[in-house]
């Protein structure tokens, strides 16, 4: 028998070799497809006397990172469609096609045969859980194998079986850390773990996998055999009388309480490990038969999932442009942020000249890279020829002349438009025809900038983030006369570094920045109301944000917000601004001489380390404080929530965002908005245009103008509206 994922073939001592490689595919996924092929073959290899085992692994460089987007999807559009038939009906469909991978792997690993999984890259979700059904698990140990059930980080749990079996091979606290904080393992803390049996060399992975049937791998679950005691002696021990009572409490401490599915982990863990093996199964099922039906899966599964993906492959780039292969990049601005973009191209195989001033200061940008270069060596993730090779591509130069052949070139040089406006004419004085000039200003607008330029249409922002070597997303600029080409090859520039791109159009502090502000913002109105700083922090982080604003904005630079301020009294005028904030922040940096971080001195005091960080303890007598009872934090979340979902609001209603993706994408990537509610947008769209009106237009009489609703949400809310209803992503692939 054929199949067009798998290969079966089986050698000489009866082990039959089944390799997933799906075509057309650079990784494998479960899809229904593939999940109707791997039945037939346990079906196959299970009544064929001639087999003595079964390994399984791929043919690709990765294992596999579980489910399909599109598998995912339809199991919530199935699930919505019959709701509106009948929502009992729509449930019992749910919990049967939760049901399905689950049963199928048990089916598996009750199969008789014993069943090795041997990992060859990134095993993630299902797959993994696949692998932890089979009896025996063999792990490369090269750098690129991945272990983990993340399924936390997108709103879910694992459903196919792995809160019943990973703390039946590993201990209950270890289970539970894995999979409440989705974190990776490397093959060989999988097996100090006893997830895998053995981490080997990637040439022995599969005879190691043969040679464990050869050697009379029993084909039976260690919890399918009599006497069966999970690790730690189960529930009902005095390890577990210290475990339990602490772990909600803890989860609480870092969730808040904001995301059901990490409780779920909780429930699934502690009841199973009650019962019989299947009815764990079974209260596992119906766990995530509930999580599904939550508004938080719903939205981070469509944001952190889908959207991310469909971002990440292009789905904003024009059509018809050939992709461009980036040959050498230039960058132009060799301090901390022009010298981390030029490690991330280098880290992506692409040869990058850094200009500066002078060749000393070309040459000191140089060394933030080769500094990124040791650490990474030093946590293995980079071999010392790798990180050679990495270093080997980026030269250093104070001559323009060394960009005549470049295919890209990106400023990154200060926030002034005299400075930036010199660059753009050296760097055009030598850019070939078709090459692309992008700026990585992160206030200035990109249209103005675009005006000293020969040729705006391939003119165009890239706006990273700091550090750039571990944010996700780029903000991706389009000004007036920015062409489709331009666009195409910013996009393309983002996935070789592989980083999220969202398309904004030109606008002051573009998208992220502008929300930022308001966050903050929010934080200098409660300062000044008398709200204690230490209420403000906690509430933010109680919202579901993972740095409060005040540590945020020293983060930033208290002297940048500062500038950010005077630029805008100099743009705009002195009612652009709310006077009370500079009054603030003039104080805190003119007055006081605390900057931020950067000079250990902000809204916090950042002594030597160890020592960690502490509220300046002169902040709560800058102004009369409240007392704390007098506090509600409920309302102060609100403020935080509302505030950031109403500015993302704007910038749709302005023609800023386009794309609703992109909003919710860019507002958790950029800097980590509530992800539990799916990112900005969804947030409104979630509690409904109408609920959210009457929350704004309520906190706006308490709490100032900036709060009123815009006539684009009055609007939606009087039409039972959501912004991805009204701003259909999908329209235009739709149209065309």
């Amino acid at each position: 028998m054929t199949y067009t994922n798998f290969t079966l073939e089986t050698d000489a001592d009866g082990i039959a070799l089944v390799t997933w490689d799906m075509p057309g595919k650079s990784m494998n996924v479960f899809t229904a497809e593939v999940m109707a092929e791997l039945d037939s073959i346990i079906d196959v290899t299970t009544a064929d006397a001639a087999v003595k085992g079964v390994v399984f692994t791929s043919g690709k460089s990765s294992f596999s990172g579980g489910a399909d987007l599109s598998m995912i999807k339809s199991m919530f559009s199935s699930y919505q469609e019959e709701k509106a038939k009948s929502p009992e009906t729509a449930v019992q469909t749910l919990f049967g096609l939760v049901g399905r991978m689950s049963g199928l792997f048990r089916k598996l690993e009750t199969s008789g045969k014993p069943w090795v999984s041997a990992i060859n890259g990134t095993c993630m979700g299902g797959a993994f859980e696949l692998s932890l059904a089979c009896h025996g698990r063999v792990a490369s140990n090269a750098k690129s194998v991945k272990i983990a059930l993340p399924e936390v980080k997108v709103g879910i749990f694992p459903g196919a079986g792995g809160t019943q079996r990973v703390p039946r091979l590993a201990n209950a606290q270890d289970a539970l850390q894995m999979m409440t904080t989705g974190q990776s393992l490397t093959g060989s803390r999988a097996k100090a773990m006893n997830l895998v049996h053995q981490v080997v060399e990637p040439d022995q992975l599969i005879p190691a996998a043969k040679q464990m049937i050869k050697d009379g791998l029993k084909p039976v679950a260690p919890w399918d055999e009599k006497g069966f005691k999970a690790p730690g002696g189960g529930i009902w021990t005095p390890a577990s009388a210290q475990l339990w009572p602490a772990a909600p409490a803890i989860l609480r401490r870092e969730t808040s309480g904001n995301y059901p599915a990490a409780l779920a982990i909780l429930k699934c863990v502690y009841e199973g490990l009650q019962v019989p093996f299947d009815t764990g199964l079974k209260i596992e099922q119906r766990y995530f038969t509930e999580v599904l039906q939550t508004r938080e899966a719903f939205s981070m599964i469509r944001s952190l999932f889908i959207s991310m993906q469909e971002l990440g492959k292009g789905a904003r780039r024009p059509a018809g442009i050939p992709k461009t292969e980036l040959k050498h990049v230039g960058v132009v601005g060799a301090g901390f942020m022009g010298a981390s973009i030029a490690y991330v191209t280098a880290a992506a195989g692409i040869p990058v000249t850094l200009i500066d001033r002078d060749i000393e200061a070309a040459t000191k940008g140089k060394t933030v890279s080769e500094g990124l270069v040791k650490d990474s060596i030093g946590k293995g993730r980079l071999t010392q020829d790798d990180g050679a090779a990495l270093l080997s591509r980026i030269a250093p130069s104070a001559d323009y002349a060394d960009l005549a052949n470049a295919d890209l070139v990106i400023e990154a040089v200060f926030e002034d438009r005299e400075v930036k406006k010199a660059v753009i004419e050296a760097v055009e004085a030598v850019l070939p025809e078709g090459a692309i000039f992008a700026s990585n200003t992160s206030t200035l607008p990109i249209s103005g900038l675009a005006k000293n330029s020969k040729r705006p249409t391939d003119f165009i922002g890239i706006h990273f983030f700091s550090p750039v070597e571990k944010m996700m997303l780029t903000e991706v600029i389009l000004g007036v006369e920015t062409g489709d080409k331009a666009l195409a090859v910013a996009l393309d520039y983002v996935a070789a570094i592989k980083k999220t791109p969202i398309v904004v159009n030109d606008t002051r502090g573009f998208f992220v920045n502008r929300c930022v502000l308001r966050y903050m913002s929010e934080s200098y109105d409660m300062l000044i109301e008398g709200v204690p700083p230490a209420m403000i922090e906690n509430a933010a982080k109680m919202a579901g944000m993972p740095v409060g604003p005040l540590a945020l904005n020293d983060e930033v630079a208290i002297d940048l917000s500062l500038k950010i301020l005077k630029a805008t009294v100099a743009d705009l005028g002195e009612k652009a601004i709310d006077p009370r904030h500079m009054e603030l922040i003039s104080r805190m940096v003119e007055k006081e001489g605390r900057f931020g971080r950067k000079n250990s001195k902000g809204f916090y005091d950042y002594p030597p380390k160890p020592a960690k960080k502490s509220l300046w303890p002169d902040l709560k007598t800058l102004y009369p404080q409240k007392p704390a009872d007098e506090v509600d934090v409920n309302v102060l979340k609100q403020r935080f929530l509302v505030t950031v979902a109403l500015e993302a609001a704007r910038t749709v209603e302005e023609g800023i965002v386009t794309d609703p993706r992109e909003a919710d994408v860019g507002s958790i990537l950029g800097f980590g908005f509530a992800p539990y509610t799916g990112g900005a947008l969804s947030y409104i769209d979630g509690m409904g245009a109408k609920a959210f009106v009457e929350l704004a237009e309520k906190l706006a009489t308490a709490y100032g103008d900036h709060f009123k609703p815009t006539p684009l949400l009055k609007d939606m809310a009087a039409k039972g509206e959501t912004f991805y209803g009204r701003f259909d992503p999908y329209a235009r692939a739709k149209a065309a």
